[in-house]
């Protein structure tokens, strides 16, 4: 564990409570500890001590109503050169690549949805994944949420879908991200090789579905390679 940084943290957030507050300066939370009225002043701007004990810290988060773990732990900092008890043990953020979120209400307007600016956040992905999966680069690739409940029990409102915006004809069955006017469908297509028309179907029998379809009519954006849900 690298206690260096978490000394740190512990001098900064503390650092940030006393500048923050109205009652309270350096030398009144050295009091409230039983220490000297320059304790704090050289713990923060010096680091001596290295780090104050676990009672005048408690003694500290008590006076001001903080959860325990607001300093932090020693453990969420691990030792340079050794893999974050967060992430596998062989990391590397260079076997990853970060997709954009894109909210699907910004989404149902003209225009693909990787075209507007409404990115709300990103995913990582391992990058031996996705080439199993596509030949997308990350540009190509999008995350956005499913909205209704056409396409349960496969999908459901809320669920996150990844979207290869490289299909964008239908070469093989599967469910994929189609325009229709100023709505984004997400569908389960499915092409006759005999007749080349193709089926829309929902996966939900309540709602309906379409056959005899022109594949070039489809205003198609992506294939979904992915889903996400939250328990």
């Amino acid at each position: 564990m690298d206690y260096t940084s978490y000394y740190k943290q512990v001098r900064e957030r503390l650092d940030h409570l006393i500048r923050t507050s109205s009652r309270d300066d350096y030398a009144s939370i050295s009091a409230l500890i039983g220490k000297n009225h320059a304790y704090i002043q050289q713990f923060i701007k010096r680091g001596v001590p290295k780090c104050l004990n676990q009672e005048d810290l408690n003694t500290i988060l008590e006076h001001f109503d903080l959860p325990a773990d607001y300093f932090g732990s020693p453990e969420d900092f691990p030792t340079p050169g050794q893999a974050s008890p967060h992430f596998p043990a062989d990391f590397q953020p260079s076997d990853y690549i970060l997709v954009n979120v894109y909210d699907v209400q910004a989404a149902a307007g003209s225009g693909a949805f990787a075209e507007n600016n409404d990115v709300h956040n990103r995913l990582a992905f391992r990058k031996s994944w996705i080439r199993d999966s596509s030949n997308a680069s990350e540009e190509d690739l999008a995350v956005i949420t499913v909205s209704g409940d056409s396409m349960a029990p496969t999908l459901v409102d809320g669920d996150h879908i990844l979207v290869d915006m490289t299909e964008k004809k239908i070469r093989n069955d599967g469910i994929y991200v189609l325009r229709n006017d100023d709505m984004l469908l997400v569908k389960r297509i499915s092409l006759n090789p005999v007749t080349g028309l193709c089926s829309i179907k929902s996966d939900n029998p309540h709602y309906e579905s379409w056959s005899g379809c022109e594949p070039e009519s489809l205003d198609i954006l992506g294939r979904v390679i992915w889903m996400g849900r939250k328990i």
